[in-house]
Parts: C-alpha cells; structure tokens; sequence
C-alpha cells in the first residue's frame, strides 16, 4: 500500500523539479546556441512572434515618450510619431531573427555577427567575443515568469524573459534599457 503512495508522490516531486530547473536549462541552451553560433537551435528557444509583439511596445512607447505631449498634440505631430512608430516596428520586425536576437544576447551588432565578427590583428582571423550571458542574475517573477539579467557593454540592465509554455521554457522578451536617460534607440 505504502508504493502505491509512494510513486504518485515520487513523480510529483520529479515533476516539480523538473519545473523548476526548466528556466536554467533553457537560459543554458540559449547561451551556448549563442556562443556556438547555432542559430537553429537558438531558435528553438525562442517564441518569435510574442518577442516582436513585446519588443515594439517597449519601442512605441519609448518614441512616445521621447516625442513628448507638446510634439503629440498638434497634428502634424502625432503624424511624425505614428511614422517614427512605424518605422522602429520595422526594425524591430528586421532585427527579431535569429541572427538578430544571437548578436543582442553577444553584446554585437547584426552585421559584426553576420560578417563573423571583429577583426583582429591577423585579417583572416576573427575576435572571440565575450561571454556576457554566464554571470547573469536570475530570478522568479511568478511560476511561469523568469528573468536573467546581465550587462550591457555600456553598463545598462538588459533582462532576458523566459515565459512557461507548457513544460517548456521560450525566451519571450527582452526589457531594453530604454530609459529616459537612453539617447538612441
């Protein structure tokens, strides 16, 4: 009688930490995908449509609140941030791609990491780029919510979501540091 109980309890626990170590295990993967350049399994890891949708809030309403309330109330005005808007989200669309997303998680930009990186002094030769990702500080947001936030080359917060989806874990947003002291998008 006490196996019978003993099993549902075993699996429970399993299951649980499972769940639990999910959040890590797909960071891991998403971190060596990057380092190794792996952009098909970079994108197994990563729920591309919630990324852009969550990425061109974050950037409409940094032009909006850079254009300001004086620059929205005329008409011409809130024609110019309706395009400014417009074109970010196009940019957004661009850059939330595999090769995008590795080069963001880098620390480089689209082109270093499409052209294969930074020169050094042998031309043939490329710079190994460091690993920004592994001192990360992790946390819970809530049971299907986890946050690795690191560094940005110029010292800013950059915080990768990763959201539940079912068992697995997808990166699902990434909090720019799109503050009010930011200059450039």
């Amino acid at each position: 009688m006490k196996k019978w109980i003993a099993l549902p309890v075993l699996v429970a626990v399993l299951l649980l930490g499972y769940l639990a170590a999910g959040p890590f295990i797909a960071y891991n993967a998403i971190r060596e995908a990057v380092q190794a350049q792996d952009t098909a399994e970079l994108a197994e890891h990563v729920d591309f449509p919630e990324l852009r949708r969550n990425l061109k809030l974050q950037v409409d309403d940094y032009v909006v609140r850079k254009a300001g309330a004086d620059v929205q109330s005329s008409l011409l005005g809130a024609f110019a941030v309706r395009i400014a808007s417009g074109i970010a989200g196009g940019m957004v669309d661009t850059m939330v791609t595999p090769v995008g997303i590795g080069a963001l998680m880098e620390g480089r930009s689209v082109w270093h990491r499409a052209s294969g990186g930074g020169i050094t002094d042998n031309t043939y030769e490329t710079a190994p780029t460091p690993d920004r990702l592994q001192e990360a500080d992790y946390g819970f947001e809530s049971l299907s919510r986890f946050t690795a936030t690191v560094q940005s080359e110029d010292g800013q917060p950059l915080t990768f979501v990763l959201s539940r989806q079912g068992l697995e874990w997808k990166l699902t947003d990434i909090r720019l540091p799109l503050g009010s002291d930011a200059e450039s998008l």
